[in-house]
């Protein structure tokens, strides 16, 4: 039989002795309880499994039972809302526009330094956490892979030593939708959801490198290929790629910010004037002109070839064609003017469009949630969520692949289109497992815009960059045939729903998540690689036998325990901390506790009134606990009740 539910605080103490015919020993008769609706409640939470899409139900009055004035203000508060949402939306893209020009100011000299180490770079696992760390410090795949291709154009890096660092940057992009997931950590459901469609870009882009980076240095598959591709091909050059989301967002984001991106690759290919330069754009208009002027040289050895030369005393003096930049017109953004160095307008700027980023997101999930509702919920995820009929199921999900690319290549950025579908997995539009597909086709959008950008590089750079792009390319194609056809290979969904489920527990690790994935572990392998090939080796490969033995045992607890010792079988021999999270948690909800409650009094109020929703909320559910199926009970209750 099920324990008897206590009234009050809800605590499992015992507040009133008693007897088992159910008298205390005051002599009180108890109110009499029914445990089945306890058991259900339990039975149902437990079946219910908290990624399956919620239900989103109509709250409103039925189309057919609105009178023509109630219809006509149905039409005009939708098509409001819908304008609402296209205007967040857009805000929302060009938040994250700035929030890329910000990191580059920010980051973007360190960026251009890290890249300047060629000793660094010829090391494939130092390029690969290069292209990870410049990608999150710049917040665009495309400004890093540019980078890398103006230093393969100029001869400052080999197309091989190149291809861990694209790898590097396919990582990177992801920090992106990460980031937009922690925006809804307010509900734990959508969380869960948000985060784990997230995080499976991030477990795809991992898991494809930690298997193509040895291959590739084992066997140099994608240079090889690519490089035959190239020599297959009479290729010539192209159009630019087509920039739809620059021309929609550039008449606002030019008017906050323009940066000069050719001084992040001018530092990197070791041009010394660049690194005195702001990379903020002062003028907007210029005007190159190349006149002929006297200038003094060394020795009439330096002479201009077929130019007059001639000694005035001790100066050799020449004639030669030099070229002066004039500025006609200035920029007309914000900080134009402003004489601010980089740094400090960078941190205003990420401030800025952090907050109008949150601010967007939010909104947007709540006007999505009062829009999709009834039937416009059931069309849409029908439409996004349902498969083809058997036997052509398997069909669905490279289409959606096809979307995904697609939709990539109009708007010319896979973070902006995996960060708009982060918000519909987490209020449940759009399953986890419709968001990978898209997801991967974003990954193939992304590289394709790439590679029409590369066929529009002159000639005598064309090869090398196209290379680069095809590297690009043929890596995410690799790493799709690993972790999609085989359905028991989409490793990366289940990893991310394991890490959507903790973070849902535990919401501040997804913080601690982003830091270690994106900055200290990069940051560490990079400083390990600069001690050497020796350091790197002696430190990361016990490091990875132990991972990989914790995987393996973790594995075998769950589906072969017998094939472990006894000991084994459970991690309760290690000190709590080392297998669990919830000694954590503790100390972290204390410290925020502790600091809610010295600094902020506001915290003080919410606490005070969330604690009285709680106890009314118990109070409540305590009497609605009594049921009097005994109607003796309730016929010797009321004559003690008249009594008093």
């Amino acid at each position: 039989m099920a324990p008897r539910p206590e009234l009050g605080n809800g605590t499992s103490e015992t507040h009133l002795d008693h007897d088992a015919t159910g008298k205390s020993k005051d002599g009180v008769v108890l109110p009499a309880y029914s445990t089945a609706a306890l058991v259900d409640d339990v039975a149902q939470e437990s079946a219910v499994d908290p990624w399956d899409l919620p239900a989103l139900q109509e709250t409103g009055v039925k189309w057919s039972d609105l009178d023509t004035k109630g219809k006509v203000i149905r039409i005009v508060t939708g098509i409001g809302k819908l304008c609402l949402l296209l205007g967040f939306l857009y805000m929302f893209v060009c938040s994250l526009d700035v929030l890329s020009s910000a990191f580059q100011l920010v980051g973007g000299k360190a960026a251009g330094d890290i890249f300047q180490d060629n000793v660094v770079l010829s090391n494939p696992v130092a390029g690969l956490v290069i292209g990870v760390l410049v990608t999150v410090l710049v917040q665009s795949s495309s400004t890093s892979s540019s980078i890398v291709v103006s230093m393969v154009s100029s001869g400052l890096l080999e197309v091989r030593s190149a291809v861990p660092i694209i790898m590097g940057a396919n990582i990177g992009t992801s920090v992106t939708n990460t980031i937009v997931a922690m925006m809804q950590a307010g509900d734990r459901n959508e969380f869960r959801r948000a985060f784990g469609g997230a995080t499976v870009h991030d477990f795809f882009n991992w898991l494809s490198v930690l298997v193509l980076l040895p291959l590739e240095v084992a066997t140099g598959v994608l240079y090889k290929l690519t490089d035959l591709i190239i020599i297959s091909f009479n290729l010539q050059t192209g159009q630019d790629a087509p920039d739809i989301l620059k021309v929609i967002t550039e008449p606002l984001t030019k008017n906050i910010i323009e940066l000069d991106k050719s001084v992040i690759s001018g530092i990197a290919t070791g041009d010394p004037a660049a690194r005195n330069k702001s990379l903020i754009k002062i003028w907007c208009k210029t005007e190159t002109v190349i006149t002929l002027q006297n200038v003094t040289v060394p020795g009439p050895e330096n002479c201009t070839v077929g130019a007059l030369c001639w000694t005035e005393g001790n100066l050799t003096w020449t004639q030669k064609n030099v070229s002066e930049t004039i500025n006609l017109a200035r920029c007309k953004h914000i900080f134009a003017n402003a004489n601010l160095p980089d740094l400090a307008v960078g941190l205003i700027l990420l401030g800025l469009s952090l907050a109008i980023l949150c601010t967007c997101l939010i909104l947007i999930v709540k006007l999505l949630n009062s829009m999709l509702k009834g039937q416009v919920a059931v069309v849409i995820k029908k439409v996004l969520n349902t498969d083809f009929p058997y036997p052509f199921g398997w069909v669905t999900g490279y289409i959606a692949m096809f979307v995904g690319a697609g939709m990539t290549f109009i708007v010319q950025s896979s973070s902006v289109f995996t960060s708009a579908i982060t918000p519909l997995v987490g209020i449940g539009v759009i399953s986890i497992e419709r968001a990978y597909p898209l997801t991967l086709g974003s990954n193939i959008g992304t590289t394709t815009t790439a590679i029409l950008a590369a066929l529009a590089s002159p000639g005598e750079t064309l090869a090398n960059a196209l290379q680069i792009s095809l590297c690009h390319f043929f890596f995410n194609i690799f790493g799709i045939l690993l972790w999609y056809p085989i359905p028991f290979m989409r490793v990366p969904i289940r990893l991310a729903k394991g890490l959507g489920d903790h973070t849902a527990k535990y919401r501040w690790f997804a913080a601690v998540y982003l830091v270690l994935c994106f900055l200290v572990m990069p940051l560490t392998v990079l400083g390990l690689s600069i001690a050497g090939w020796q350091v790197l080796v002696g430190v990361g490969v016990p490091i990875i036998v132990l991972v990989v033995c914790v995987v393996v045992i973790n594995v075998l607890q769950r589906r072969r325990p017998q094939y472990l010792p006894g000991v084994l079988r459970s991690w309760d021999f290690l000190p709590r901390p080392l297998h669990s999270l919830a000694p954590w948690d503790h100390v972290v909800t204390s410290a925020m506790a502790f600091c809610g409650a010295r600094c902020c009094c506001c915290c003080k109020c919410c606490r005070r009134g969330e604690g009285e929703d709680e106890e009314k909320a118990s109070q409540k559910d305590g009497k609605s606990l009594e049921m009097y199926d005994n109607p003796a009970l309730t016929t010797d209750e009321a004559p003690t009740q008249t009594q008093l």
